[in-house]
């Protein structure tokens, strides 16, 4: 519905969960001094400043009140008299001071109240768009009725930006199929279920049909606020993995109440790999059932496609990423916290050799910016006029590769297909983070005005280590656990940790006795044999004696340090590459046990945030500290021998 049609006092007459018109069904007296029945509020409602606001229901009486207080804990209410009473609807004038924003709805008579539940309201300008020549799509972005200037509108190919008046116009060919909005610094817009951004409509009609959206904003501060970076859950109903993410729901849910703790806003974004293509249709698992479950997430979500997002029965790219449009949103788009500047890309050209309609690909792909999405974000970025705004990139694949040492020093390439020429549009900011998953490891690469954090996975190793009968643990490929990162956005100041699942936040490394990190199949894999698991972990399958200890600092940057003394005395501390032990034992030595071999993309990597000390003795007490680039300490008091397990610290 177009609410610019409506006249000046036209009601929208709500829909929604149905209300009984009785807090408890039990109370008969409080049931029967209001009778009213039938009551339907919305979860949100938008209308036209100076109209009236209609609801469903039966019983209410000409000289009931209506009260709605805001949920903000200002303690604002406004005390409605009841208008156009009818047998089915009721209606109130909402005053010309009233503000946006959710609201309890209560039915007051004779002093009593009736809670009838909570409702969003959107306030919205009372004027049509008129038309203009060659625009296509057209409409207001507004807040409390009034719109808001200087706001980037998009359909992904097509950038400009709202007037003094909150007015946009497209020319728009409408070939993704929706437009959307950059949704600018202290602003929010309301969310579908629970957690979904509503930054974007569909478009409806031909493409050379003038069609309008509008976009409401509410206020809020966010110039201080949490981000949390979530990326590859490749939930497909299997490996036990349903039962494995409502831990992590319910450790990040922990974690987002404990950051909202001093007031702080609190949003999450995913990196793709959402879902598994290859599962899509045989485990009846795709993309509306991960949105289900991450729905639980109790902050709003941003969402990305990664390379398993796409439909496994379509053999190029723009068909396979329909259904990510339909069931999900826009692919690549952009918005605003605080000072910082968010630009999400879809950084996956999904070839899929030998795909037909019922017949699964090879979900082969390249990783690169595709050139009309470069395009868009080239306008996306010239909206940006002060070049010291942080500038986030999120996207699934990685830039760099995962760092190598050379003597001692980390080596970085460059491995997206057009890296470069990304690096070369982003060049212009001072700030630039880029957040990247799809390796599932944890590594970064600092390199002039840009930094990468390759994050690891919520799902570790694809919800192998964690299910029944295997390790009990969630570990990620380079021995990183399981989990997420929250970064601080303060203005211009940028912080960040990596949380694990079911770990406390200082749980920042993990440390191993190398005279104990002797495996064996004996040990580690009864049922399979030596020979076999020589190919994976012939790195420690020998007896050592040269009381070496190795520490696995998955959060590390070339600006932290590592500290071990032994006896008050300080040892040389070396940065390796090597292999994670634990998750050695944790994978691939329990597939063999199970009598499989191990996937070879899930084995585990040698990684650079890896360092290695020598003790004086078997059994000497180390102290570690590691600090990272904020000045955060970290600390072990490590006991040896210390033994390896799959329940290991």
């Amino acid at each position: 519905m177009n609410i610019y049609l409506q006249k000046l006092c036209a009601c929208l007459l709500l829909s929604g969960a149905l209300f009984t018109g009785c807090s408890n069904e039990n109370d008969a007296n409080w049931k029967n001094a209001f009778s009213v029945y039938g009551v339907s509020v919305p979860s949100s409602v938008t209308v036209v400043s100076g109209g009236l606001l209609t609801f469903s229901g039966s019983g209410v009486k000409a000289d009931d009140m209506v009260e709605l207080t805001a949920s903000d804990g200002t303690g604002t209410a406004f005390t409605l008299p009841v208008e156009d009473v009818t047998d089915k609807t009721f209606s109130i004038q909402l005053p010309d001071d009233f503000v946006s924003g959710s609201y309890s709805v209560a039915l007051v008579r004779a002093g009593e109240k009736l809670a009838l539940g909570t409702l969003n309201i959107n306030m919205a300008p009372a004027s049509e768009v008129p038309d203009k020549e060659g625009m296509t799509v057209k409409g207001m972005v507004y807040c409390d009725g009034k719109g808001v200037p200087g706001v980037v509108v998009s359909d992904g190919f097509e950038v400009t930006v709202t007037d003094s008046k909150g007015i946009y116009y497209l020319p728009s060919q409408k070939k993704n199929g929706y437009v959307f909005i950059s949704v600018p610094a202290n602003y929010e817009v309301e969310c579908k279920n629970g957690n979904e951004p509503q930054f974007f409509k569909y478009l409806a009609q031909a493409a050379s049909v003038t069609e309008q959206h509008d976009f409401a904003l509410r206020k809020v501060d966010n110039s201080h606020c949490k981000l949390f970076v979530m990326t590859d859950f490749h939930l497909a109903n299997r490996n036990d993995d349903l039962s494995q993410y409502s831990q992590f729901v319910t450790d990040v849910n922990k974690t987002i109440a404990e950051e909202s703790l001093e007031g702080n806003k609190v949003y999450g974004i995913t990196l793709g790999d959402l879902s598994w293509d290859v599962y899509w249709y045989d485990n009846s698992f795709a993309l509306p059932q991960f949105m289900n479950e991450v729905n639980k997430i109790q902050c709003p979500v941003f969402n990305l496609p990664g390379n398993h997002d796409n439909d496994p029965y379509k053999n190029n790219d723009w068909d396979a990423e329909e259904p990510y449009k339909e069931q999900v949103g826009p692919t690549y788009y952009s918005f605003n916290l605080g000072k910082a500047h968010i630009v999400m890309l879809d950084n996956t050209r999904y070839i899929n050799t030998g795909a037909s309609e019922g017949v699964i690909g090879e979900r082969n792909y390249d990783g690169i910016v595709v050139e009309n999405q470069m395009e868009w974000l080239k306008k996306d970025l010239a909206c940006i006029t002060d070049k010291s705004t942080p500038v986030i990139v999120g996207m699934h694949i990685n830039l760099y590769a995962n760092p190598t040492l050379t003597g001692g020093q980390q080596t970085d390439r460059v491995s997206l297909m057009n890296g470069n020429a990304l690096k070369e549009v982003l060049s212009q900011f001072d700030n630039v983070q880029i957040l990247t998953g799809h390796t599932h490891v944890n590594f970064t690469v600092e390199e002039d005005n840009l930094m990468e954090h390759n994050v690891a996975a919520v799902c570790a190793t694809w919800w192998w280590t964690g299910k029944k009968g295997y390790a009990g643990n969630q570990i990620c490929k380079d021995g990183s656990l399981g989990g997420y990162a929250v970064w601080d956005l303060d203005g211009d100041n940028l912080q960040w940790y990596y949380k694990g699942i079911g770990y406390d936040r200082n749980y920042q490394f993990r440390t191993y006795d190398l005279n104990e990190t002797y495996i064996t199949a004996a040990k580690y894999a009864p049922n399979s044999t030596d020979e076999k698991l020589e190919a994976y972990a012939a790195d420690y399958m020998a007896k050592r004696s040269d009381n070496k200890v190795l520490i696995n600092v998955w959060g590390y940057d070339e600006n932290w340090k590592i500290e071990v003394t032994e006896e008050g005395k300080a040892l040389p501390v070396e940065r390796v590459s090597a292999k994670d032990p634990l998750h050695l034992i944790s994978y691939e030595a329990l597939r063999l046990n199970a009598g499989s071999a191990p996937t070879e993309s899930f084995l585990t990597n040698y990684t650079a945030h890896m360092f290695e000390v020598t003790a004086s003795s078997a059994n000497s007490t180390l102290e570690i500290k590691v600090t990272d680039r904020f000045g955060n300490v970290y600390t072990e008091t490590m006991t040896r021998p210390k033994a390896l397990s799959c329940d290991m610290r």
